[in-house]
């Protein structure tokens, strides 16, 4: 083990204050460890885990194109399984008229939206500037850029390193937006209209915003009616909307996209990744309306961002189509049922000494706890075969809680398990 710890301090990746686990095999949402036992991936790994491991539809997929051909890029070799790609997740996601590019992760679907929106704008004339605003509880990726323009206070960079962005409004949450003790409501978008007159309309090409609240703060929902007025003010303005939808899109929250919570709020870019490759292939997924799509292809237009070597990859695309297939033979109704029962249970543990509060939908929770209990119920967790991701707390004190977010094939039973084995943990460490 001395040997291990030692290898393992020269792989630069993240760590945390627990041991690691030694697996050997794994089955759906369960993971065998070499000692025999298994536990139960209570956070679909870096929340992206959406149809489990070893899934004999996404395996099929890669064997039928590996014989093929292995690479070729899109300009030169014929983009059929790409093409089947961009056609099924269209339909799949209930847009099916969009154009779509295809990259490599979520940081690079986020800067090829901007790119993108930048593009459209200036086709379509009447700007001087093209800054793209975001609030303070977001987090879009991991580049430089991404990292500036965002909110997650533990990621963002020194001011000296953040090439003058940072975010523009305040999200619709009690931690960053108090109201002198009264909630959040549809009205808080008022803060967007604020952030782009302020810079001025003719210079803000776009709005990036987390249709739910991901893993800064950890799974708000907005109020009812907020993403639609968001949507509005923008329209009024000439800036677009964009949905980063890398940690909710394709079923997280219960619906192909979590937009589709409310009604009137359809953007005019989707950025989707973790979902879409389920930890079976980097991918990221740009979808662009098919209204400002043709202003992209103007023959004096920007050209299109560079998008990478391995952008658009035929087994990255035959990878998401095995990944569509099983999110497609998923019962949707019994999942969305699953969900609720999931939050019941969760929410039912608010009340518990150490439990601060308990918050999201679908497939998606945070559990905000007391200060001081992260690590310990997590160490409580994964001694009763369970393991969770934590979130990156939010408003001042930080909070600090972890994430719920199981596979979406995850049975009754597990479910069950999960449940039963978070409140043990949480009884334990109080």
């Amino acid at each position: 083990m001395d040997r291990y710890v030692e290898r393992r301090g020269r792989l630069l990746t993240s760590a945390r204050p627990m041991p690691d686990f030694d697996v050997v095999a794994a089955d759906g949402p369960w993971l065998l460890r070499s000692d025999g036992s298994r536990i139960l991936d209570g956070s679909s790994g870096l929340l992206c885990a959406n149809v489990g491991q070893s899934s004999e539809r996404v395996f099929a997929r890669i064997e039928r194109q590996f014989p093929k051909y292995t690479f070729g890029g899109a300009a030169v070799v014929r983009p059929t399984v790409q093409l089947e790609l961009v056609d099924r997740l269209c339909e799949a996601v209930g847009r099916p008229d969009d154009s779509v590019a295809l990259v490599t992760c979520g940081t690079l679907g986020v800067e090829v939206a901007v790119g993108l929106a930048r593009g459209i704008v200036r086709a379509r004339g009447g700007k001087r500037g093209a800054a793209v605003l975001t609030s303070d509880l977001s987090y879009h990726g991991m580049s430089a850029l991404t990292l500036a323009l965002a909110g997650n206070h533990a990621r963002r960079p020194r001011p000296e390193d953040a090439l003058g962005l940072g975010p523009a409004f305040p999200a619709p949450y009690p931690p960053t937006h108090s109201h002198g003790g009264a909630g959040c409501d549809a009205s808080c978008a008022e803060e967007v209209a604020k952030a782009i007159d302020a810079r001025g309309v003719e210079f803000v090409a776009a709005v990036l915003i987390e249709p739910v609240n991901g893993t800064t703060g950890g799974a708000y929902v907005p109020p009812a009616g907020y993403l639609r007025r968001v949507g509005e003010i923008c329209r009024e303005r000439g800036v677009l909307v964009i949905h980063d939808e890398v940690l909710t899109g394709l079923w997280r929250t219960g619906e192909p996209l979590a937009s589709r919570h409310w009604d009137g709020c359809e953007p005019d870019i989707v950025i989707l990744s973790k979902g879409l490759g389920a930890g079976y292939t980097p991918v990221a997924a740009v979808m662009v309306s098919p209204e400002l799509a043709p202003l992209l292809r103007r023959a004096d237009a920007d050209p299109l961002p560079a998008m990478g070597t391995m952008a658009a990859h035929p087994l990255m695309a035959a990878a998401c189509l095995g990944v569509l297939d099983e999110l497609e033979a998923i019962d949707h109704q019994a999942l969305r049922t699953r969900g609720d029962t999931l939050g019941a249970a969760l929410r039912s543990m608010a009340g518990l000494p150490g439990v601060r509060a308990v918050r999201g939908l679908g497939h998606l929770y945070g559990v905000k706890l007391a200060p001081g209990l992260l690590w310990p119920v997590l160490r409580q967790a994964e001694q009763r075969g369970v393991f969770f991701y934590p979130f990156t707390g939010a408003g001042e004190p930080r909070s600090e809680g972890l994430v719920v977010a199981p596979p979406l094939i995850s049975t009754d039973e597990d479910l069950d398990f999960l449940a039963a084995a978070l409140r043990g943990a949480i009884d334990a460490c109080c």
